[in-house]
């Protein structure tokens, strides 16, 4: 089988033979949707690398053990995108994770990827806490206030109410 996935028969094929337990099909899904995963997680994250880094992978095991429960293999990239987001919302709660290093330290965390604007990762990386996931899943997993709502366990006044302060200290670090 042909694990490249660069249509839709591909991904439906791919997704298939990875739910039926070939690791070079899983192998493939994972080259091709974790990079887009990273910088989502790295700025829930603020920066800790290390910390987006684990949650992605906790996201591909949980998918590996969950994908034969997957009804549409073409809703693979959404699907595993929501995991990945669960994945560190849970771990954010369960743990109490604060991110204190990375926002503290003085230039700032460095995104992993080419091409970055640092100046404004790094002033995403310094949004408080609940402010800064709202910002992300908003603007670039582009979830409804609802959808925030449900995966935060808030309201949606209040995904609207962080999203407006995350914008407003984002223009005031950047102005």
């Amino acid at each position: 089988m042909d694990v490249s996935i660069n249509g839709a028969l591909d991904l439906h094929e791919t997704v298939g033979a990875a739910a039926l337990g070939d690791t070079a099909a899983f192998e493939a899904l994972y080259r091709r949707y974790a990079p887009g995963l990273v910088p989502v997680l790295w700025r829930l994250a603020a920066g800790d690398e290390a910390r987006a880094e684990d949650w992605l992978q906790d996201a591909f095991v949980q998918a590996w053990g969950s994908l034969g429960k997957l009804r549409d293999p073409g809703a693979f990239p959404a699907w595993m995108k929501r995991l990945a987001i669960n994945v560190a919302l849970s771990d954010r709660r369960r743990a109490g994770f604060r991110v204190v290093e990375a926002a503290q330290e003085a230039a700032g965390p460095e995104p992993p990827w080419p091409g970055a604007d640092l100046d404004l990762e790094r002033a995403i990386a310094r949004l408080p806490e609940r402010a800064r996931q709202v910002l992300v899943l908003f603007c670039l997993c582009e979830l409804s206030h609802a959808e925030i709502g449900e995966l935060m366990t808030i309201e949606t006044g209040t995904s609207k109410a962080q999203l407006s302060r995350a914008r407003s200290m984002l223009k005031e670090m950047l102005a």
